[in-house]
């Protein structure tokens, strides 16, 4: 007799529900919710199955329903949150995980060198960008079985660490070891905050063997490649222009310079008086008194004046002012643009090209009695001035090639503070050239009657990147590295690597291209002592591979303190003065300069990547780089290795405010990632924790500028929550799940779990191509459509009501849990490098491993090409798009209300849809349970005498087997008509002969379990 009337079976549930309670079965539990429109439930994070009133029939069959349950918590906020991260970082052995894939065997190595960060400050968000972006592309290359190779390290020498440790100090009254001792613990401080910060986020490294470029063996291997380098020849000494830092008393390189855009200077245009015509247009009638304009924003610099130079090949003119009559020689091309600026007409009285000005010679607007030639140069341009350059070899880079090519004198009247010095004269002596220099110049202008026109000019102008104060270029005696004879080999070997973005290989190129050199020398003393002696009388250096090897042997063993330490008689043994054919010692003192810190760092190669043959698969670092740490690796390597360090790099952009601001204390900007992690003392910023920080950094595109706020932040935290609950759904229906044990074949699994499968190994594969692009952006995006369109949307809709009415151990329930089991591990691992805690968490939750065992020690994604089987695709697409048809028709009505009927000529389209429904009609075939309708008919046509309420519809379906192959456009036709069924009170598909009726199923598996 059928279990039809409700009251004849309420002794059956009351039993069912004692054992499920003892046995501990898959049954209700109230700290779990999910969705379905047929079962006892609700939407995941809509709270428990709906109540129904005590003593109806929902009630009694409640806990016969095998709903979700798991003790993976929904939601973890505030401290709660802060804990679990800090506990599965402990469970879970994040500080040992570096160390044990070291010891383990691999085939491949992935190795990404460190760019090491500045040791003079507290970590930023740019760190957090870096940092994390890295460690993300690590964590997913041991996870896929290789040996990670990666060692954090510091940048620990220069100048801003110097100024930041002596504070109001000073170096004045201090000793060069004393200041080394205050910036080595200032960096130490600095060096203990950062890493503390990295562990917190998760960062994968053996923390304990880091490299810093203030140890004594990373110094020796960096005077290695300078020894090298230098005994090339590629490493000399001279005096010529270099940057120069009045504010640091000091020389800087082009890295270390920052433009300000919105500099104001000064510029002037003024007049040199032609004394002696050029010979080839001497015989031109009405040029006497002819002066040649020049333009300039710098005007003190014209007391140094040496020439005037003209593009060969330009045309030049000789304009007379309206206004005053006066001859001036400009540019051709310039003068409609000088008339403007001069507020008068020009007219032209001669033209003639550039070459026939050879041989003119000019008076000197300041210093009398002194003359200075017109020379032709290729550095003249168009663009501003007058097409005619004031050249002055001791405060530019092109004036001193000129000086260079024509032996030009090379006169510096400007001292270490950027003042004049006497050799400018009684009235200019100690005046500082940017200000009060300027000014006094200007004045002298125009006493001689020379200066014609001042103006304010806003432009680009090079200042200190510690001091953010404007530089100057003037001569020096420094050491430089010849990057002239590296560049073609340099250009060279980037041909060979890969550049992210590609549009990133230009600018590595055109800043390496206005290298003419580098200059290495700095006049501090935190930093690497420049390993040179100079005679006392001579003033030659002293310096070869026995005096350098000789002083890298002591740095290794005592550091670099033991320059200034140490007695010059053990810096300078006899045996190293004996093999250099150098004189007695007592000829000899020691150099003060120490190395350009961006030396430091580019020999990093040298110190930190033998295990790797000095070459590693990634650097990874911020665009600022692409004019220091990049160039500067590459430059060394190529010169001692002949080839680049890296096979790929890496450059992303800086984390700017929501607004698109550079972050700024006097803003308010400033993104702190420790409050970011931990939340604001003052409660203004929740704390988020580690892994929402980490989810920044995966779904931002950090090719271009990074915006990071409460915007960006909230939505990492959202997107992490809908993540977390659909693999809290997952963990649910899992409860109890042995795969080992109960999981179903492949073979033998329901097409639509098959074919979850065979889109499981899609996607795998589609995150694996990204996680291998640095593009973790779009693994984020790849893996919220799976989730979205293929899992909440399709699959976990349409399979509810297998999983929580079939019985426990049927083959359909067993079947989907197979699938469910290898979604999770899939999903978890795919997610694993972004989210290391929330995937580590999941792990310990999830069926089928040991409990020890962690995620990141069991390897990668495990799809099989057995997922992927000839037919499958077509089976289930071919019945979503009849599904879509069918769904179209009810316009969002609920589809367990309606009988379906599919009518499909014979032919390849319903032998696929037969593979889903062998009989004719059912209310439980794998086609019913994919249109989620209360029963499917399939036939070969319509039946005439549909009911007339039936809506029909029409469409076709590409088949497309065997690679193209077989290719068929099958139509079919759907009616759709109301259920004449009633709900199940059970499981509440309309299945049932009436409402106080249960379904045939659920009769089946009240009656076995009684």
């Amino acid at each position: 007799m059928l279990l039809c009337r409700v009251s004849a079976v309420s002794q059956t549930l009351a039993r069912w529900g004692r054992r499920s309670h003892r046995e501990g079965g898959l049954l209700l539990s109230r700290a779990v919710s999910v969705s379905s429109g047929r079962c006892l439930g609700v939407s995941p994070g809509e709270g428990n199955a709906q109540p129904s009133e005590e003593g109806s029939a929902q009630t009694l069959y409640r806990d016969t329903v095998l709903l979700p349950r798991t003790e993976f918590p929904m939601k973890l906020t505030g401290q709660k949150l802060l804990d679990r991260e800090l506990q599965i970082q402990q469970e879970c052995g994040f500080a040992e995980l570096y160390s044990w894939q070291r010891e383990r065997k691999a085939k491949k190595e992935f190795c990404l060198h460190d760019g090491p960060p500045y040791a003079n400050g507290d970590p930023h968000v740019g760190h957090a960008l870096n940092k994390i972006l890295k460690d993300i592309r690590n964590r997913f290359e041991m996870l896929r079985g290789r040996q990670v190779h990666y060692i954090p390290g510091w940048d620990c020498h220069g100048l801003p660490i110097e100024l930041k440790a002596l504070g109001q100090l000073g170096t004045s009254g201090l000793s060069p070891l004393q200041i080394r001792q205050k910036a080595r613990e200032f960096a130490e401080g600095a060096i203990a905050r950062q890493k503390a910060a990295f562990q917190r986020w998760g960062v994968m490294a053996d923390w304990e063997q880091c490299y810093y470029t203030f140890d004594g063996a990373y110094e020796a291997a960096q005077l290695k490649v300078f020894q090298e380098m230098h005994s090339k020849g590629l490493i000399y000494q001279d005096y010529k222009p270099v940057f120069w830092s009045p504010s640091s008393r000091t020389a800087l390189a082009e890295a270390e310079l920052e433009y300000n855009p919105e500099h104001v200077s000064r510029a002037i245009f003024a007049t040199f008086p032609l004394i002696t015509l050029p010979p080839k247009v001497a015989s031109e009638e009405g040029l006497e008194n002819v002066s040649v304009l020049v333009w300039t924003t710098q005007p003190w610099t014209i007391p140094t004046n040496q020439a005037v130079c003209y593009m060969p090949n330009a045309q030049y003119s000789v304009v007379k002012r309206a206004d005053s009559s006066q001859l001036l020689l400009v540019a051709t091309e310039r003068t409609a643009s000088l008339a403007s600026l001069l507020g008068t007409e020009l007219h032209s009285v001669g033209t003639f090209t550039g070459s026939q000005l050879e041989g003119g010679i000019c008076k000197h607007p300041t210093v009398p009695d002194k003359q200075v030639p017109l020379l032709p140069a290729n550095h003249v341009t168009m663009t501003k001035g007058t097409g005619l350059v004031h050249t002055a070899p001791a405060h530019g880079m092109d004036d001193y090639n000129v000086a260079s090519h024509f032996k030009l004198p090379v006169e510096c009247m400007v001292d270490e503070d950027g003042r004049f010095t006497e050799l400018a004269g009684p009235e200019l002596q100690s005046l500082s050239v940017m200000t009060e220099g300027s000014d006094k110049v200007i004045s002298m202008l125009k006493e001689s009657g020379s200066l014609v026109l001042e103006e304010q000019c806003v432009h680009s102008y090079p200042y200190d990147w510690r001091t953010k104060q404007p530089v100057v270029i003037r001569p020096s005696k420094q050491w430089f590295i010849n990057t002239v004879s590296l560049k073609d080999k340099a250009k060279e070997a980037l041909q060979k690597v890969r550049i992210l973005p590609e549009s990133a290989r230009g600018s590595l190129l055109a800043m390496l291209d206005r290298r003419t050199y580098w200059c290495i020398s700095r006049q501090r003393s935190w930093g690497v002592p420049i390993p040179v002696f100079y005679h006392k009388e001579t003033g030659e250096p002293l310096m070869d591979k026995y005096t350098v090897t000789h002083i890298a042997k002591l740095f290794k063993e005592k550091g670099s303190n033991c320059w200034w330490e140490l007695p010059i008689e053990a810096l300078l043994p006899p045996e190293v003065l004996k093999k250099s054919k150098a004189g007695p010692v007592s000829d000899y003192v020691r150099g003060e300069d120490v190395l350009d810190i961006w030396f430091d760092s580019g020999a990093s190669w040298a110190a930190v990547l033998e295990e790797s043959d000095s070459k590693a698969d990634a650097y990874v670092e911020g665009k600022d780089q692409l004019g220091g740490w990049f160039q500067s690796s590459l430059l060394t390597s190529v010169a001692v290795k002949n080839k680049a360090p890296y096979k790929s790099l890496v450059v992303h952009g800086f984390a700017i405010s929501e607004k698109g601001e550079k972050m700024s204390k006097s803003l308010g900007n400033v993104v702190d990632p420790d409050e970011v992690i931990n939340g604001s003392k003052d409660g203004s910023v929740p704390a988020y924790g580690a892994d929402v920080l980490r989810w920044w950094v995966a779904e931002s595109n950090v090719f271009s500028e990074v915006q990071i706020g409460p915007t960006a932040l909230n939505s990492a935290r959202d997107s992490i929550s809908k993540l977390r609950n659909t693999l809290r759904f997952l963990l649910g229906n899992l409860q109890g799940f042995d795969p080992q044990v109960q999981a179903v074949d492949p073979q033998q699994m329901y097409y639509i779990d098959q074919y979850m499968l065979h889109l499981l190994r899609e996607y795998s594969m589609k995150v694996t191509d990204a996680y291998s692009e640095f593009d973790a952006g779009r693994v984020v995006r790849i893996l919220q459509a799976f989730i979205t369109r293929d899992l909440s949307s399709f699959y976990f809709s349409i399979v509810k009501d297998r999983l929580y009415c079939d019985p426990e151990d049927s083959l359909g329930r067993r079947s989907c849990q197979t699938a469910l089991e290898e979604i999770l591990d899939g999903v978890t691992r795919s997610v694993a490098p972004i989210l290391p805690h929330l995937a580590e968490e999941v792990y310990l939750h999830a069926p089928g491993h040991a409990k020890e065992e962690t995620l990141f020690k069991s390897g990668w994604i495990k799809s099989s090409s057995v997922w992927r089987r000839p037919g499958l695709e077509e089976v289930v697409e071919g019945a979503c798009a009849i599904r879509d048809s069918f769904l179209s028709l009810i316009h969002g009505k609920n589809a367990s209300q309606y009988d379906l009927t599919i009518a499909i000529e014979p032919g390849l389209l319903f032998e696929l849809m037969e593979s889903l429904q062998e009989e004719p009609t059912s209310t439980t075939s794998q086609l019913a349970e994919l249109m989620m309708a209360a029963r499917v008919n399939l036939t070969s046509e319509l039946p005439r005498d549909l009911h007339p309420d039936a809506l029909v519809n029409h469409g076709t379906f590409l088949i497309n087997l065997e690679g193209g192959v077989i290719r068929e456009d099958s139509p079919y036709s759907i009616a759709v008509t109301p259920t004449s069924a009633a709900r199940c009170p059970r499981c509440r598909r309309h299945t049932a002969e009436s409402a106080d009726c249960l379904c045939p199923r659920c009769q089946t598996m009240i009656s076995q379990a009684h």
